[in-house]
This record gives C-alpha cells, sequence and structure tokens, in this order.
C-alpha cells in the first residue's frame, strides 16, 4: 500500500462546515481508503469524521493535506482534491 497526498485551497463560500463538510466525508467513506486531511500548520485528523472535518474550523480559502492510504489512493485523491475545489454553496 502506498500513500497520496495533495494540497488544496477550499473553494466552498463557507468552507468545510455543514454541507460541503457533509459531502467530503460522504466520499471518503464510500472510498473505503484511510484518509486523514489538516489544515496548514495543525494536526491531522480522521476525514471521515464530520465531526472532526468541521472541528478543523476551515474556511474558504483556506490550505488543506489530505493523505490517502490504501489500494490505489492516487484516485481517491483526485476525487477528493475536485471536491475541494469545488464551491458546494454556490
Amino acid at each position: 500500500m502506498s500513500d497520496a497526498t495533495r494540497t488544496v485551497v477550499v473553494a466552498s463560500a463557507v468552507g468545510l462546515h455543514a454541507r460541503p463538510a457533509g459531502i467530503f466525508v460522504k466520499e471518503v467513506t464510500a472510498s473505503g481508503h484511510k484518509v486523514s486531511i489538516s489544515k496548514a500548520g495543525g494536526a491531522s485528523v480522521d476525514a471521515a469524521s464530520i465531526l472532526s472535518v468541521i472541528s478543523l474550523g476551515v474556511c474558504h480559502g483556506d490550505e488543506v493535506t489530505l493523505t490517502v492510504s490504501g489500494d490505489d489512493p492516487e484516485s481517491v485523491a483526485d476525487r477528493l482534491e475536485s471536491l475541494l475545489l469545488t464551491d458546494h454553496d454556490s
């Protein structure tokens, strides 16, 4: 198994709160991969936990780092990166 890492600027107008976080966590869970997310300079949390993701306090324009572990982590990281680069609030 290998890891894939992506650093992404969050596009959603309200950051990773409520709806955008729910969409993101749902995709993480569906992937079946171990995924962690961290805000620049902060501790990483389990990206499959809605409460953990919201607790990061990620706002629009904040940079986050994703780390995906498992089989074919690159494609999962690409999908998650795409979700974070989309404004789910417009």
